[in-house]
């Protein structure tokens, strides 16, 4: 009866201890004295308009409110990472970020009308990074990045001549970027979790004084958060 118990107990402990070095098995434990490696990057995003009114806007009774509003979209792109040293790498990410600003503006008396518009925008976005990382724990890393940013918008109406247009968008921004990150170390590959903020530095505002709604608006900049997992090999 005693042996059996010590049996039953010798094989739990076994059990047990494989089971926690199964846990710490280091998976692709080489993986950080490559130089280089590629990946790939999907997302979703969520993006506005940041709006400076001009004198305009306070100073006539065209428009009461100009309230510019969140919307979804989704990004798909490749990855490409640089090690610089032990701790920092440097990144490329070249995707697409296919995007929405929504723009809601009331226009004062005597009509007192409100108006819901859509700018929709397809951005080519060019995104270099610093990647600054943790000691790795295990299979597990934090990291933090920044960088700059250009984006080209191939949906922008900046030289569009049709009649219906009330908002004329530039095609080129640049701007910077902050985010934070994960790291999973798995056996064949990379899971990497990250947010990061992306604001735009540019006036995104074509000033085309023939439309209502620009000459109440001085300057447009875009903001973006970006929620993004990276396949890494």
């Amino acid at each position: 009866m005693h042996f059996g118990r010590f049996v039953i107990s010798l094989a739990l402990v076994m059990v047990c201890t494989r089971a926690t070095a199964q846990r710490h098995m280091l998976s692709m434990p080489d993986h950080d004295d490559k130089l280089y490696f590629f990946g790939i990057t999907f997302g979703i995003n969520t993006s506005v308009h940041r709006i400076n009114y001009s004198t305009s806007f306070a100073t006539t009774d065209t428009f009461s409110r100009i309230q510019p509003l969140w919307q979804p979209g989704f990004n798909l792109g490749l990855l490409g990472n640089l090690r610089l040293t032990r701790f920092i790498d440097f990144r490329f990410i070249p995707s697409l970020a296919f995007a929405e600003k929504r723009l809601i503006y009331e226009y004062g008396p005597p009509s007192d009308s409100i108006a819901n518009r859509t700018i929709e925008s397809i951005y080519m976005h060019l995104p270099f990074q610093l990647k600054f990382k943790s000691d790795r724990i295990n299979n597990f890393r934090f990291y933090a990045l920044t960088g700059f940013k250009i984006d080209y918008d191939l949906a922008a109406n900046a030289r569009s001549k049709r009649p219906d247009e009330f908002l004329k968008i530039n095609n080129f921004d640049y701007g910077f970027e902050l985010g934070v990150g994960f790291d999973f170390f798995n056996p064949n590959f990379i899971f990497s979790p990250e947010i990061k903020l992306s604001q735009g530095l540019s006036n995104q505002l074509f000033p085309d004084r023939g439309l209502q709604l620009t000459n109440a608006i001085d300057r447009l900049s875009t903001r973006m958060i970006v929620i993004s997992i990276h396949l890494q090999g």
